[in-house]
């Protein structure tokens, strides 16, 4: 099967309309309705229903185009895995980071591993906790990092290092009177709080620490990233707890942050592979993640 079918097809499931298709090929629409029918023989089976003025994904096009883009993902992968060898690097990694890590410290460790392993090419993709999983499982990523160790089999979670959970809250507010706020009186106010299936995987821990509180939570709203949690709070709807370092390099004029009062609870951030023996590469970088808990601190 030519690969022109497969990244065809893929604008047309993506698109669902020929022409906006064709348009983002930068070809005419003739040969891509043709590629369409041409692939739907090869395979046999019905990708597309044409039954109403929608252009609709069977069930089998669905599959087909997972499959497809996983396909194509591999294909760009040993591309530019040649083009780095021919350039000179010996190795590479691919790191997922995903949204609420404490983006200082992923820096830091990144900067390290440039710093000793020049020749070494390592590449960072955005992903939200569950796509980091799936992409691990299908060999697309070598690490992820995520505030969540609910990994399936077939996976690992090791915790790398971990950070104070902070309060956050609008900028004008009655817990700014406390410079260390206690944990049971932030909870007498409305709580926004990540969603269980948010990006960073991070409610599970924070749910688990406020509950040990023994006090009630008044939950006004679950979000999807940090970055709505912040608005929300912003705006009034309620407080919400992150992690400070990664709030700060915001720089937002609608919240503020303030440490919890005596020994704050914190959240770990865990470092996700595949079971088995690492390479020697990983093995480094990920002794330098497990290194530098303390070092990121200073």
């Amino acid at each position: 099967m030519e690969p022109r079918l497969l990244r065809y097809f893929v604008a047309v499931a993506e698109e669902l309309h020929l022409a906006r298709a064709a348009e983002r090929l930068g070809i005419e629409q003739s040969p891509v309705s043709r590629a369409m029918r041409d692939l739907e023989s090869q395979l046999g089976v019905q990708l597309f229903d044409r039954s109403t003025r929608l252009t609709r994904l069977t069930w089998a096009g669905q599959v087909f185009l997972g499959e497809c883009r996983r396909v194509m993902a591999t294909v760009e992968q040993a591309v530019k895995s040649a083009k780095a060898a021919a350039q000179g690097y010996q190795g590479h990694l691919r790191i997922a980071i995903c949204d609420g890590l404490a983006q200082p410290r992923i820096a830091t460790l990144l900067a390290r591993s440039r710093e000793e392993e020049p020749e070494m090419e390592i590449r960072v993709f955005e992903l939200p906790f569950a796509q980091q999983l799936k992409t691990l499982h299908d060999d697309l990523l070598d690490i992820g990092f995520a505030l969540s160790n609910a990994v399936h089999d077939g996976l690992v979670a090791e915790p790398v290092w971990t950070d104070p959970l902070s309060v956050i809250v609008p900028a004008r507010h009655p817990l700014l009177a406390h410079v260390q706020v206690p944990l049971a009186e932030a909870l007498k106010f409305p709580l926004v709080l990540c969603h269980p299936e948010s990006g960073s995987g991070c409610r599970h821990q924070i749910q688990a620490l406020l509950q040990d509180a023994g006090t009630p939570l008044k939950l006004v709203d679950e979000v999807t990233s940090l970055g709505v949690m912040l608005t929300l709070v912003g705006a009034g709807y309620g407080i919400g707890f992150a992690i400070a370092s990664q709030v700060q390099t915001l720089q937002r004029p609608d919240i503020s942050i303030r440490p919890l009062a005596g020994s704050p609870p914190v959240l770990s951030t865990y470092l996700l592979r595949r079971r088995g023996e690492p390479s020697e590469s990983m093995k480094r970088f990920i002794e330098r993640a497990k290194g530098g808990r303390d070092r990121a601190c200073r």
